[in-house]
């Protein structure tokens, strides 16, 4: 109980230093700005051991803090190792592959009115999929080791990154590839120099609506953040989010 009464007391210390800085000079300071919120989070710390150590909570049910510090000091090699498993070798190697193949894609279909009629649709429909019900089938066909994890990303990132990428390059108007062809720009010469850089941002004021694959949930947090923090408003975009639910299929909207 000596280490709950410890952290209250801390917390409380802490708390008034807070208010301190707060209305003091000192509050629009860079140092202040960066000191308030890690206090913060130092104070969660000390509240978090102290009411573990406290009231003799099971390290089953909550660790305290200086237990977790310790199980990863003493584990550093063996989260090395996940780490290089699932980040290194599982997500980034599906990032650059499917970022990488979306992009050379989107660059054949705009070039191939056949793959756009016939390519296009299948990227939205299978972008508007439930990576849960994906997941199952890629891991009965590369099994449960890292390739498995990569396929994941890989259809996670190509086909939301391909309808993206055919659409950003449609971006540019009639007047600026003329301007181009003046310059005598070839067909490599424009999309490197004017179409891939459209497609790479959205033009200022743009309005934009997202339509979620399903009801507003966890999983769409990023979105309802980014838009809050006012993100999308300062690349120029008037975002609206839309609710899915049964009775709509996203490629339809």
């Amino acid at each position: 109980m000596n280490a709950l009464i410890l952290a209250l007391i801390f917390w409380l210390g802490a708390w008034a230093l807070n208010v301190l800085l707060a209305r003091s000079a000192w509050a629009g300071r860079r140092a202040a700005r960066i000191f308030v919120p890690v206090l913060f989070g130092i104070t969660l710390l000390v509240l978090w051991e102290g009411l573990v150590r406290g009231f003799g909570v099971s390290p089953v049910i909550l660790p305290a803090p200086s237990d977790v510090a310790q199980t990863f000091a003493t584990s550093t090699d063996l989260l090395w190792a996940d780490f290089k498993q699932t980040v290194l070798k599982g997500a980034l190697s599906g990032f650059v592959i499917g970022a990488s193949a979306a992009i050379v894609t989107a660059i054949l279909i705009d070039r191939s009115a056949f793959l756009t009629r016939g390519l296009l649709p299948i990227g939205n429909f299978v972008a508007a999929l439930p990576i849960v019900g994906i997941a199952p089938i890629l891991v009965g066909w590369f099994g449960f080791d890292w390739q498995s994890k990569a396929a994941v990303v890989v259809v996670m990132v190509f086909f939301p990154l391909l309808v993206n990428t055919v659409q950003g390059l449609r971006e540019t108007d009639a007047m600026q590839r003329d301007l181009m062809r003046t310059y005598a720009a070839g067909y490599w010469q424009t999309l490197a120099k004017l179409r891939l850089p459209a497609a790479g941002m959205a033009q200022a004021a743009d309005e934009v609506t997202l339509q979620l694959k399903w009801v507003t949930q966890a999983q769409f947090a990023g979105y309802y953040v980014t838009q809050d923090k006012g993100f999308y408003e300062e690349e120029g975009l008037d975002v609206t989010i839309l609710p899915g639910g049964l009775d709509i299929a996203p490629p339809q909207v």
